[in-house]
């Protein structure tokens, strides 16, 4: 399968649901806006909007973001930030308030090297990130957006769909990405096909630790036994990471708990720890990695700390319940090695 193939074959399907939606909604298309400072960006960024039903609001450059004049909001807005000086992630800080009060769905694309300053000035809009996204990413995060619209079915979806489509997203996207190699095409390096953007809401925590009567929380914090040394939880990780020597893989993926256990670790050492670091423990892109740790914090898991001396900077960490599980856990687990001996 060719990347274009793919690429508007996606187009297609979203423009379909576009339609759709339009329809049952009564409404009219989504207009879009879109600020890239390179041209051939701006250019396949309006093509894909246009192809996939949407409505072409004002297009320009980052400068047009720095700008005094105030530029009215679109729908959507899509934005390409690949670097993070000073003046833009001010700016980015501005447009995600203004998006989060005019209810604006924003879509930023960043690298990995801007991805911390990115994510520390995106917290109002619940944005997407998207972190150095091929042209059919783009497309699916558009059509992330059209989930949202009245006459979707993806809100119908209890926890469980959401999880398991989820998954199968990035087992498609792994697929294209297998077959285009197998047809020739390269693959940049360090990167997989992820499917795409999405970032499931979720309708209730899934997650069963502690129970949420205050008082009753109180008193089972009290009793929570400690984390365990992080000497072993690294000693965990690296032969979870062993694997990869000797398999596939991608037939151990397990980005949650990966993540889970770098968290722990890190609260016992008493460090910080950057989304970019997470992304980096969970062993998948990062595009997929920021899509989980959107799931993680719907389903009450971790939380976005910032930085107190720095509003730059923002950091990812557990939360009570989420550290009360992974104690429970790993006693249980000592419980039943000693039960071995």
């Amino acid at each position: 399968m060719a990347q274009t193939d793919f690429d508007y074959g996606t187009a297609q399907a979203v423009r379909e649901a576009s339609i759709d939606a339009v329809k049952d909604g009564g409404g009219v298309p989504l207009a879009v806006s879109i600020y890239a400072d390179r041209a051939h960006l701006r250019d396949s960024l309006r093509e894909d909007a246009q192809a996939a039903g949407f409505r072409m609001g004002h297009i320009g450059d980052m400068a047009d973001l720095l700008s005094d004049t105030v530029q009215p909001l679109c729908d959507v807005i899509l934005v390409d930030c690949p670097v993070g000086g000073g003046a833009v992630l001010a700016a980015l800080a501005r447009l995600d308030m203004r998006a989060a009060r005019g209810g604006a769905q924003l879509v930023v694309s960043t690298s990995v090297a801007a991805l911390d300053s990115v994510f520390a000035c995106l917290d109002q809009s619940g944005s997407q990130i998207l972190v150095d996204p091929t042209r059919s990413e783009r497309v699916i995060a558009l059509g992330h957006i059209l989930a949202k619209m009245p006459g979707m079915r993806l809100r119908e979806l209890d926890e469980e769909d959401r999880l398991t489509l989820l998954r199968l997203t990035e087992q498609v996207g792994q697929i294209a990405a297998r077959l285009e190699r197998l047809s020739g095409m390269e693959v940049a390096p360090g990167r997989g096909a992820d499917g795409g953007a999405f970032r499931f809401e979720s309708p209730a925590p899934a997650f069963s630790g502690v129970e949420e009567d205050s008082s009753s929380e109180r008193l089972v914090r009290a009793a929570r036994p400690p984390l365990p040394d992080p000497r072993l939880v690294r000693r965990i990780i690296r032969q979870r990471q062993l694997r990869a020597r000797f398999f596939d893989g991608e037939l151990f993926a397990d980005p949650v708990w990966d993540m889970l256990l770098d968290l722990s670790a890190a609260r016992v050492e008493h460090t910080r720890v950057s989304v970019t670091s997470l992304c980096i423990a969970s062993g998948v892109p990062p595009t997929t990695a920021l899509r989980w740790i959107s799931q993680m914090k719907d389903a009450g898991l971790v939380e976005r700390v910032e930085d107190e001396t720095d509003k730059r900077r923002a950091f990812i960490t557990l939360t009570d319940k989420a550290t009360d599980a992974m104690a429970r856990f790993f006693a249980e687990v000592g419980k039943e090695a000693g039960r071995l001996v």
